[in-house]
């Protein structure tokens, strides 16, 4: 997500400092035009320090696990956890200290309670489970930073798809494979976003009011349809889902991503004008599917 909210933010014409956690990537910040900054997210002295100055501070660091496989494993969402419950809440001090203007903190939206066909928003109730609690503490974090006198936005993503995505890549395999690659019910809907659309949405919170605010496309599609587009880009036959005994199987995870989505984008769009440039992955997918196979 970083790489592609710094070209956007400076193509804005924003001066932008950014973290990059290897040399590779403030290599890469810095012929992007960006000021690479080596610190980490656990170290609030050295947080404050970098920056002071700044009027806007945007957190969008995570740590996902490299495979949908690795995602259902005991620990792999640990460091993830930590970035969400210690890393949120020091770069948030950090931007009170250094008396920034605006705080712009990612989170999850696919943690509502499932909500059938039913359209759902940022006032949806919340449900989070064990692998995925620390949400709510980078939540906190920024609604601290609104009680302290900022503004702090949250920008809750749906699922996100795009041709570097390893998820994609995985869904693809288990597509030729004949399988779907989501859990839960044909019918039940599935919100997604696509990344560059994403970054765009980080870039217009800067827009925004204090609050949440769901980043999804516009046409969250059933399951069915979900898979069933994406399994034409690619020429393969519709795909079977897993049974539902199957899927209970999966635990917590599966438990929250079988839940009937269809998240709403409307306060986004009504707030700062954004809009995605895929409506819905019937126009996604077969983008992707195309850089996939270097078109």
């Amino acid at each position: 997500m970083g790489r592609r909210v710094v070209p956007l933010l400076l193509a804005a014409g924003h001066d932008v400092t950014a973290m990059g956690r290897s040399p590779e990537k403030r290599a890469a910040l810095s012929r992007a035009g960006a000021k690479p900054v080596e610190v980490s997210l656990f170290d609030r002295e050295a947080l404050t320090r970098v920056v002071a100055g700044h009027q806007v501070l945007i957190n969008v660091a995570t740590s996902i696990p490299a495979s949908a496989t690795r995602m259902l494993l005991p620990g792999a969402w640990r460091e993830n956890d930590r970035i969400r419950r210690e890393g949120s809440a020091n770069l948030a001090h950090a931007a009170r200290s250094a008396g920034a203007e605006r705080f712009i903190q990612e989170s999850f939206a696919p943690i509502y309670v499932d909500g059938g066909d039913r359209w759902l928003d940022e006032s949806t109730p919340q449900r989070t489970v064990r692998y995925n609690r620390t949400v709510m503490d980078a939540e906190r974090a920024a609604a601290e930073f609104t009680a302290a006198g900022g503004v702090g936005i949250l920008v809750r993503f749906a699922a996100f798809y795009a041709a570097d995505a390893v998820q994609v890549r995985d869904a693809v395999r288990l597509i030729r494979k004949g399988w779907a690659p989501l859990p839960g019910s044909p019918a039940a809907f599935f919100s997604s976003v696509h990344h560059d659309d994403a970054a765009s949405a980080v870039v217009a919170a800067l827009r925004a009011g204090p609050g949440a605010y769901n980043v999804s496309d516009d046409g969250p599609l059933p399951r069915r349809e979900y898979v069933d587009v994406l399994a034409a880009a690619i020429g393969a036959p519709p795909p079977r889902f897993l049974p539902a005994w199957l899927t209970r199987l999966g635990g917590s995870v599966s438990e929250l991503l079988s839940r009937s989505l269809r998240i709403s984008n409307r306060k986004l769009r009504l707030e700062t004008g954004w809009a995605p440039s895929f409506p819905s992955v019937r126009e996604g997918w077969p983008a992707v599917v195309r850089l996939l196979h270097g078109g």
